[in-house]
């Protein structure tokens, strides 16, 4: 099949085509068993390392279990409270005021600027000088606190981004049957741009929950990753073998997520509630200059 942006290849082109998968496969194989070769000299594929994951019950209840629970707690608190903000700085970004419009603008590209580490560090620096939040719980306080303001300014731009996208003969009508301005927002554009944001929401949702390693790392949050630490001085310095499993916890929460959302904006699509718009990350980047509707 042929279209403007791609030709379909012809017998020689196909004839490429095989040789370079072959090509990039055996180079891959070459890889993964010179990994497994340099593993195996250095003792990390014996049964006595990967076995406590399989016959200790401990590693799951002591460890991976409480750090998993950490990590979704972590990542839940920061989007129950980044999605409804960033939506509301979102729809401000559509205002026709400029007094609403240039200031909430400014707060999204600053806080999109930061890096969400920093925020992190400086929202645990505040609750230590200014707060009497307990040392046990600091940590996700801060991690929570940097998660929101990051994330929020994100999906600010998400859901301009998303409403943006949609024709303007929705908005023209809205106006054509009396309908004011919060009520077009609310009842007409909203509801369709949800199917567009959707993709890019979901993509957040993951970053947000990949992103709680960093306050592990630093702040001393006890999620997933900080496990690590843990595993590896109690089981016999089995360091591979609990990233590797703990990447296998990330990619399985991760794949449920989005599966979850793919079958979500399916029940939407088919509720025909959507414009058929879809916006990506890639989408909110572009337009990050645009303050009005």
């Amino acid at each position: 099949m042929s279209s403007v942006l791609y030709d379909s290849p012809g017998p020689k082109a196909k004839g490429r085509n095989y040789v370079y998968t072959a090509v990039f496969l055996v180079v891959f194989a070459l890889a993964a068993w010179w990994v497994l070769a340099k593993m195996a000299d250095k003792d990390q594929l014996t049964a006595e390392k990967w076995s406590p994951f399989f016959t200790d019950s401990q590693v799951w209840t002591t460890y991976l279990l409480p750090g998993l629970w950490e990590t979704a707690k972590a990542a839940a608190l920061a989007l129950v409270i980044a999605l409804p903000l960033g939506a509301l700085l979102g729809i401000a970004r559509l205002s026709d005021h400029a007094w609403i419009r240039v200031p909430v603008g400014a707060v999204v590209e600053f806080f999109r600027a930061i890096p969400v580490l920093l925020m992190m560090v400086f929202a645990s620096a505040l609750f230590v000088q200014f707060t009497t939040i307990s040392s046990d719980i600091r940590p996700l306080y801060a991690v929570v606190t940097g998660l929101v303001l990051y994330n929020a300014s994100v999906i600010a731009e998400i859901v301009r981004a998303g409403i943006l996208s949609l024709p303007r003969g929705q908005t023209d009508a809205a106006k054509a049957i009396g309908m004011r301005k919060g009520q077009t927002m609310t009842f007409v554009l909203l509801p369709q741009a949800v199917t567009a944001m959707l993709p890019a929401l979901v993509s957040q949702l993951v970053v947000i929950v990949k992103d709680t390693a960093l306050g592990g790392a630093l702040l001393g949050l006890p999620e997933l990753m900080t496990q690590t630490r843990n595993i590896p001085a109690n089981y016999g310095a089995n360091t591979i073998a609990a990233l590797t499993v703990i990447a296998g916890l990330y990619i399985i929460v991760n794949f449920a997520l989005t599966s979850l959302a793919g079958w979500l904006e399916g029940r939407i699509r088919q509720a025909k509630k959507g414009s058929g718009a879809v916006v990506d990350i890639k989408t909110v980047d572009a337009g990050m200059g645009g303050g009005a509707a």
